[in-house]
């Protein structure tokens, strides 16, 4: 792998082509759950839901957990210690390193809802130890309390309201964040949608130059989730802002482009049930971001 050039667009993954439910659902979970104990969300000897409350939990059959599990298993991230008890096998997950580069890196992660982007944030900021900007954990509390005020859902995402008044100052305090950790020598994995930033060549332009301006080099990922896995995902964790999108899915789609890239030099990285596990694309990727410097 090597570093980027000013054209290239860098792809971290070995296959982008989308699969049916049917061939992929228990991939799909797999995936997922492969990528919270990577990410770690699940931890070293943390133990499983039984294989019912998981289907319940994914909203799929029993056979669909049981052979997610066999993938998992063969790949030693699960131990079955009993018919009804399996536990996460990650200790190599427990440590923390520490990446200190001379010139800091800002590394903004953006993808649709469902697409991974929170937990390849996570796993590079345990590859790395710099710290992890998301958007939601370092907005939801207050944008929910701020909607309320006005007077609407505090789920609301879709509303003009939302997109004209509350939208521009969630992003607002999430580049305060970064540029502040910046300023002080840090890197920064600043993950969130991004959907109209990735599109504005205009906003691409005044972010770069705002950490050019502070010593710290720009790296623009864009991670690529088929429609399947991504309505999997969100069916799965169940945040009360996704509803919309949930109760008129084949609408939601039509409102996105799921082959979008943003246009400006950036890295792909492929979380689609078929793709590279999220570990070793996160790891492609900071070997980009290195040999860089």
């Amino acid at each position: 792998m090597t570093a980027l050039t000013d054209d290239e667009v860098t792809c971290v993954a070995s296959d982008k082509s989308a699969l049916s439910r049917s061939d992929s659902l228990h991939r799909q979970v797999a995936r997922n759950i492969r990528n919270d104990i990577e990410a770690g969300v699940l931890r070293d000897g943390d133990v499983l839901p039984s294989t019912r409350e998981l289907a319940a939990a994914w909203g799929v059959s029993v056979f669909t957990i049981s052979e997610a599990m066999k993938l998992l298993m063969d790949e030693g991230l699960v131990v079955s210690k009993s018919r009804s008890k399996r536990v996460v096998h990650a200790p190599d997950t427990a440590g923390r390193k520490e990446v200190r580069l001379r010139k800091p890196v800002v590394l903004l992660i953006g993808g649709y809802a469902g697409s991974g982007k929170t937990e390849l944030g996570r796993i590079l900021a345990r590859e790395t130890g710099w710290p992890m900007l998301d958007k939601d954990t370092l907005t939801r509390p207050v944008v929910e309390a701020a909607l309320e005020i006005i007077g609407v859902s505090p789920n609301d995402r879709e509303s003009d309201t939302y997109l004209s008044s509350i939208r521009p100052r969630e992003y607002e305090s999430l580049a305060a964040a970064a540029v502040e950790n910046v300023a002080c020598g840090n890197s920064a994995i600043v993950t969130a949608p991004f959907i109209r930033e990735f599109n504005d060549a205009a906003w691409i332009g005044r972010t770069r130059a705002t950490y050019t301006d502070l010593g710290a080099t720009t790296v623009f990922v864009w991670v690529y989730c088929d429609a399947d896995s991504m309505h999997t995902y969100i069916r799965h964790r169940g945040a009360a802002r996704d509803a919309a999108k949930l109760s008129d899915w084949p609408g939601y789609l039509t409102t996105i482009d799921v082959d979008f890239r943003p246009p400006v030099q950036h890295i792909v990285v492929d979380n689609c049930s078929r793709g590279m596990p999220l570990q070793e694309q996160a790891r492609d990727l900071l070997k980009v971001v290195l040999d860089g410097e």
